[in-house]
C-alpha cells in the first residue's frame, strides 16, 4: 500500500503550484501539485546525520539512545533526580526512533521542531517556524558534528566539486550561479579567520565523538561554517 501510494502519479508530482490553478485551487484541495513540509523533528536529525555520512542505519531495534544534551536540562526534574549520560560510538548517530524520550520533558531539538510530547496521542503534528529552530541547528551539537563530517566529506573531493556536491547533499540540486559567490566568500573569510585564530578553529573541530580529520585544521573549520549554513537552510529540512 505504502508503494503504491508514494508512487503514483499524484505523490510523484512537483511542488510548484501550476500558474493555471492559483487562483481556482490556492490551497491544492485538488492535488494539483506536491505539497511541500517540514520534516518531521525526528528526520530533521536523520537527514542531517545521513548528509554527513554518519547516520547508523545497521543497527536496528534495541534500546533506546541518548543524542547530546544540554548539561543540567534535567535539574528541574525530581523524584528521582536524574542523570544524563550522551551514548557513544556508533549509538549516538542511530536514527532519531530510537532516541530516549523523556515524556513531558522532551530533548530540546525535538520541542523546537514541534515534535508531540506524547502525553495524549497525536493524529496530526503542527509545523511552525521559529528562530529557535535556526539556532539549534547552528549551534546544538548533532549539527555542529554533522556539519564537521559533512566537510570533511566534502574535502575529500577536487576542490572545483566541492561545492556543487555540497549543494546536492543537503539541497538536491545543483548551486546556483547567484549562490556560489558569497559561499565562496565565506569560505575564504573563514579561512582566513582560522588561519589568524587556530586555537577557534582547534575548539570547533572538536565537537562531537567522531573521531578527527587529519588535514588543514582551518580549511577544515571554514569548511564546517559552510556546512553549518547548507544544513541550516530552508530546503535542507523542507520536503518537496
Amino acid at each position: 500500500m505504502v508503494r503504491l501510494m508514494v508512487t503514483s502519479r499524484t505523490y510523484r508530482q512537483s511542488s510548484s503550484l501550476r500558474p493555471d490553478l492559483k487562483e481556482s485551487d490556492p490551497n491544492n484541495r485538488l492535488l494539483a501539485s506536491q505539497n511541500p513540509r517540514r520534516l518531521d523533528a525526528e528526520f530533521v536529525r536523520d537527514n542531517a546525520l545521513f548528509v554527513a555520512g554518519l547516520l547508523n542505519v545497521t543497527d536496528v531495534g534495541g534500546p533506546s539512545v541518548k543524542p547530546y544534551q544540554p548539561e543540567g536540562y534535567y535539574e528541574p526534574m525530581q523524584f528521582p533526580n536524574r542523570t544524563y549520560v550522551a551514548s557513544k560510538d556508533s549509538d549516538q548517530w542511530r536514527r532519531g526512533l530510537y532516541m530516549h524520550w523523556q515524556r513531558m520533558f522532551l530533548h530540546p531539538m525535538l520541542i523546537n521542531f514541534d515534535a508531540p510530547s506524547r502525553d495524549e496521542c497525536t493524529a496530526l503534528r503542527s509545523y511552525s517556524n521559529t528562530p529557535q529552530q535556526a539556532l539549534t541547528l547552528l549551534n546544538d551539537p548533532t549539527f555542529v558534528e554533522a556539519a564537521r563530517s559533512m566537510a570533511a566529506r566534502l574535502l575529500a573531493l577536487p576542490a572545483n566539486e566541492r561545492l556543487g556536491q555540497g549543494f546536492r547533499l543537503a539541497m538536491g540540486r545543483d548551486v546556483k550561479s547567484a549562490e556560489r559567490p558569497s559561499m565562496e566568500k565565506l569560505i575564504a573569510e573563514q579561512t582566513s579567520y582560522y588561519k589568524a585564530n587556530p586555537a577557534e578553529a582547534t575548539k570547533l573541530l572538536k565537537i562531537g565523538f567522531s573521531p578527527p580529520t587529519v588535514g588543514d585544521s582551518a580549511e577544515l573549520a571554514a569548511w564546517t561554517q559552510a556546512c553549518r549554513v547548507l544544513l541550516n537552510s530552508h530546503e535542507a529540512i523542507t520536503r518537496y
